[in-house]
């Protein structure tokens, strides 16, 4: 059974709802060691002072913000301690907005939230209420020291929340370059209403099981392989750049195309296996008096 992470409580007016807080990711990463390439032994990594190449304790690093290049401005642990958030047991919700309202670029990291001990009531309530009204609590907790902006929602029965990053950590879109470009090019009704039919013929419901990483799936293939003694022959990557389509319309009209040729195909009702014809029974012979008898073979 998972392990709280965090305890405390939501709380909304004068309403305090105790809840546990659980990660809802279990990420599928493949994770490499570092070995010596020579004896296959696993590398140390030490903090290493590179003035005397001597190994320095943990207990004598001091943090560093640097100012200029090779000047910092050491900040002593107490100092930061002096500045941390104070740590409370209770998500504070500021607002309730709608869910439509929120652009996803700002969602981090998403947790499930499970009623604490007594909380099953409120806990229960407070989802339904957000689930009828379709709001979004946007609140604040302090998490490992750390003032964290989250938005609480409904996922089901259960009451999901996400990390979330604050507007000065997004990097304005403004600051590429090439987006200057793009911004100066016209398109034409025709195209615009063909790359609608493209985008709706390929529209769909989502189907969180439809996808999967591939690439895990092979580099843990390849790992099983190469434990099974294989060996594997490096073949050279080519890299393959898709170019920019000569002619857009004939483009997108050639994708429509095949978006349709492909439903048709899978729409289509497949023919019926074809009934193997059973042997001809041989006639009967017909006895005086009108009585059937087999005919003897």
């Amino acid at each position: 059974m998972p392990r709280a992470m965090w305890t405390g409580a939501v709380s909304f007016g004068m309403v305090s709802v105790p809840v546990k807080l659980y990660s809802a990711l279990n990420r599928k990463s493949v994770r490499f060691h570092q070995l010596s390439g020579k004896s296959g032994v696993r590398i140390a990594q030490k903090r290493v002072d590179p003035q005397s190449g001597e190994e320095v304790a943990y207990q004598d690093i001091v943090k560093g913000f640097e100012i200029a290049p090779e000047r910092y401005v050491v900040i002593e642990p107490g100092e930061l301690e002096s500045l941390q958030p104070q740590k409370t047991k209770t998500i504070e919700i500021e607002d309730f907005v709608e869910l439509s309202e929120i652009d996803p670029i700002f969602y981090d990291h998403p947790y499930y939230l499970a009623p604490g001990p007594g909380g099953a009531k409120p806990y229960r309530l407070l989802v339904e209420a957000m689930r009828e009204t379709g709001k979004v609590a946007i609140a604040r907790v302090v998490i490992r020291s750390k003032e964290q902006l989250v938005a609480l929602r409904p996922i089901g029965d259960v009451l999901g929340m996400a990390t979330m990053v604050f507007a000065d950590e997004l990097l304005p879109p403004e600051r590429l370059d090439e987006l200057a470009e793009a911004a100066d090019v016209k398109t034409t009704k025709r195209e615009l209403d063909i790359a609608k039919q493209l985008v709706d013929s390929l529209a769909g419901k989502f189907e969180p099981d439809k996808y999967s990483d591939s690439y895990r799936a092979e580099v843990l293939a390849l790992i099983e392989r190469k434990a099974q003694g294989e060996e594997i022959a490096v073949q050279p990557p080519s890299e393959v750049l898709a170019a920019p389509a000569p002619d857009l319309m004939s483009a997108l009209k050639a994708s429509l195309d095949a978006v349709r040729s492909r439903e048709s195909k899978a729409a289509a009702p497949r023919k019926a296996p074809a009934k193997k014809k059973a042997p001809a029974k041989k006639a009967a012979a017909k006895k005086p008096g009108g009585a059937r008898t087999a005919a003897k073979r």
